[in-house]
């Protein structure tokens, strides 16, 4: 066994093309490090519908070079049996640790392959690359980023012409093509033949976040902003000069590109303490409201004074926020969320006389909806023009949820007035999340088992009326593993994370309300349920 292993670790040194993660290879070898070795050479990172995403490294279950050669490898022969021998592949890349070598090998492999490969002038947010498919006719793209994660990591994020993410089987199709590939020697990597992109289709990006803003709409509130030590800064400030707002307030500190996320644990505006320095911005500088974006610029948070202090608008209060501004703006089409996201959205849509429609959690599949008008999901993504970006985009997100903050300013009125309303119109839809971090995987498997095996009778007091194993598939939805369970006033969904080492339970309490008198008490009722129901859940998942 060890001598075995030995010989892969030598096999895969001797093709790997990077020096740095040849040196640290070397290193293990050298010292026998066998227990670090078993754990790189444990297999290959699986190549699924978010693509590949893991901690950087050497070895095949790390993100590194030679890694990113046999997925480009393996996507370009995918696109060849697809018919598109010739087709033109995009390609745009984070700021973080060595995202711009992944993309200059990804550029490389397609045109070894063949194909015509374009990337993007620089680092630059998700939704520019994921527009820039559609607007040259691209037949896939393909994203260098680790969005959200830690500054370890690195990933791999492939869409398809239609300009939204990969679903199956072209996962499983592409998966194959990569397993296939016996040698990095037999992959062709000429040193030029690719084209980087001119500054013209990040001017026809920001062109069409024109589309987002209703003509003539008040454009006064005043924002403080992070990019989160990520790519947004140069294009959300782009796109607020040319609609006409106020200039965004930095926090300095995280504005630029920095892939070590220095100020941050997680550089994810949903972890605590991520926004600090945005709030300490906001105090000096008294805002109408807080932005913040996620690294790669496809999320967007919102943050507003709730008393005497600033808060984070939970996604699902974003999410409902912007569909009534849409509704309110005469927007017609279909209004899509995950599961996992509130049902608010599907009161709002009916009362609209919209079709609204329930997806698998990602914009993979959001994205896919027929007649798509509007989506979102609770985790801070939302596609406010799918005509222009089929993915989430926390630049237009920005944009629109700035729009409202000026419309209700203008008319004496904020953001949280109006989420009042529609606990008023729709009940009190309140929503939290029970997120288990775990070094073990194993343990969220036996989670999951647990619950399937015993699932609970009861909630906080509430009777589960009805339990659903989402593997097997329902009338809308094809399989996923997660388990739903409706309760008297309540939902509960539990999944593992797509891309992280969580097991995420989603919760919401509704909470009828008839006049706004009634919201404080509504508003305690809900908070008091909604802690009851993550302590019972947390005793029945057993970890």
């Amino acid at each position: 066994m060890h001598d075995d292993l030995i010989a892969r670790a030598k096999a895969w040194l001797a093709e790997d093309p990077d020096q740095e993660t040849r040196e640290e290879l070397s290193a293990l070898i050298d010292a026998g490090d066998v227990e670090e070795l078993a754990d790189r050479f444990a297999g290959t990172l699986q190549f699924g519908t978010a693509g590949l995403r893991g901690e950087l490294g050497a070895g095949p279950m790390r993100m590194n070079r030679s890694v990113v050669i046999r997925a480009a490898a393996g996507l370009a022969a995918y696109l060849r049996k697809q018919g598109h021998a010739d087709g033109l592949v995009v390609i745009g890349y984070d700021a973080r640790h060595k995202s711009a070598d992944f993309a200059r090998d990804t550029a490389a492999v397609m045109t070894g392959a063949g194909l015509r490969a374009a990337v993007l002038p620089r680092p630059l947010p998700t939704p520019v690359l994921a527009f820039a498919i559609r607007h040259l006719g691209a037949v896939a793209g393909v994203e260098v980023t680790a969005s959200h994660n830690p500054p370890r990591d690195n990933g791999y994020k492939v869409y398809l012409g239609d300009g939204s993410q990969i679903v199956p089987p072209a996962d499983a199709e592409i998966a194959a093509e990569i397993d296939a590939i016996a040698t990095l020697g037999a992959v062709a990597r000429p040193d030029s033949g690719w084209h980087t992109l001119g500054e013209d289709v990040l001017n026809a990006y920001l062109a069409r976040t024109d589309a987002v803003l209703a003509p003539g709409s008040p454009r006064t509130a005043r924002t403080v902003y992070t990019a989160m030590h990520g790519v947004g800064k140069d294009t959300l400030l782009a796109a607020f000069a040319r609609a006409g707002f106020p200039d965004p307030v930095l926090v300095t500190e995280q504005a630029d590109p920095d892939p070590d996320f220095p100020t941050v644990a997680f550089p994810n505006p949903e972890e605590p303490g991520a926004m600090d320095l945005a709030f300490a911005r906001a105090r000096e500088t008294d805002p109408d409201l807080i932005i913040a974006n996620d690294p790669d610029a496809d999320r967007c948070a919102a943050a507003v004074r709730d008393g005497g202090e600033w808060r984070m608008l939970r996604g699902d209060e974003v999410g409902a926020l912007l569909a009534a501004h849409l509704v309110a703006r005469g927007a017609r089409g279909t209004f899509a969320e995950s599961i996992v996201s509130s049902s608010l959205l599907g009161r709002i849509a009916g009362k609209a006389g919209l079709r609204h429609e329930e997806t698998l959690t990602g914009f993979k599949w959001i994205a896919r909806v027929d007649g798509l008008r509007y989506g979102y999901e609770e985790a801070l993504g939302y596609c406010v023009d799918p005509d222009g970006v089929r993915d989430k985009d926390g630049i237009t997100a920005a944009l629109l949820i700035t729009e409202l903050a000026s419309e209700l300013k203008e008319r004496g009125r904020t953001l949280l007035d109006l989420l009042d309303d529609l606990a008023v119109e729709h009940g009190l839809h309140a929503t939290d999340q029970l997120s288990v971090r775990v070094q073990d995987l194993s343990l969220i498997a036996d989670a999951m088992r647990r619950l399937r095996e015993q699932p609970p009778a009861e909630l906080a007091g509430l009777a589960v009326t009805r339990a659903e194993d989402l593997t097997r598939g329902t009338d809308e939805l094809p399989p996923t593993d997660g388990l739903r369970y409706t309760l008297d006033g309540a939902r509960v969904i539990v999944r593992p994370s797509g891309t992280e080492p969580k097991l995420k339970c989603y919760l919401e309490v509704v909470i009828p309300v008839a006049s706004r008198a009634d919201l404080p008490s509504a508003r305690t009722r809900a908070a008091a349920l909604l802690a009851t129901i993550k302590r019972d859940l947390s005793t029945a998942l057993g970890i």
